[in-house]
This record gives C-alpha cells, sequence and structure tokens, in this order.
C-alpha cells in the first residue's frame, strides 16, 4: 500500500530536493521529515497544507493517491507566482529591480515600451 510517506518521498525524487532543502523550504526540522519519510509519521494538517502550497502539490494526491500530483497552473497564475517569488526576494537582483520598475509603470509608459518592442522585433 502507497503511503503519504511514500508520496512524500516521490515529491522529493520528483523536485530533486534533499531531505535538508524540504525541511528548509517548510521551516521544520530534519528530525520531523524523518521521522515522516523514515518511521512513516503522519503530517499534521498544517503540514500537509504547506507542502502543497510550497510545492504546487494536489492536497487529495497527497493525502490519498488520487488525482494528479501537482497542481496545473494557467500562465497568468504562473505569471503572479513567478513574480512574487522574485519580490519576495530581499536581493537587490536585476530580476527584482526590473519587476518592480515594470510594476511602476503608467500607461503612455507601456505604449512607449511596446513601440520599442515592435521596432526591435522588425529590426531582428
Amino acid at each position: 500500500m502507497v503511503t503519504i510517506r511514500d508520496r512524500i518521498l516521490l515529491l522529493l525524487e520528483k523536485k530533486n530536493i534533499t531531505k535538508t532543502e524540504f525541511a528548509n523550504k517548510l521551516n521544520i526540522t530534519q528530525a520531523y521529515v524523518s521521522k515522516i519519510t523514515n518511521k512513516g509519521a503522519t503530517p499534521s494538517d498544517r503540514l500537509i497544507e504547506d507542502i502543497c502550497e510550497k510545492f504546487m502539490v494536489n492536497e487529495n494526491w497527497l493525502r490519498t493517491g488520487n488525482g494528479e500530483m501537482f497542481i496545473k497552473l494557467d500562465k497568468e497564475n504562473q505569471l503572479m507566482i513567478w513574480a512574487a517569488n522574485i519580490l519576495k526576494d530581499e536581493s537587490d537582483s536585476f530580476k527584482r529591480r526590473f519587476v518592480k520598475m515594470l510594476m511602476e509603470l503608467d500607461e503612455s509608459d507601456w505604449e512607449t515600451l511596446e513601440k520599442i518592442c515592435v521596432k526591435l522585433h522588425k529590426e531582428s
């Protein structure tokens, strides 16, 4: 019988992350991850919710094995998650500065940016 322990181990394999990385992303101890993955302890409802949120896992699949492993997102939601992850980063990275700059554009700025993109596309 496939258990939640097995599904968590499969998730780690599919995401190509270690138990330590898994623990760090969820703000839990390695010892707790070991209890779940080695001894078959049942994770709390809160931890299951966190796993699903952080790794885009289908909660029904994680709990029961039914359905798809991962939540399928449309492009718009993927974009929102991508931007949110960039903005969460507190470094002064180019990506973060660029996304923040895009957020500050007004309508005329967007029109100018569109003209530049069209011109660049024509030249390539």
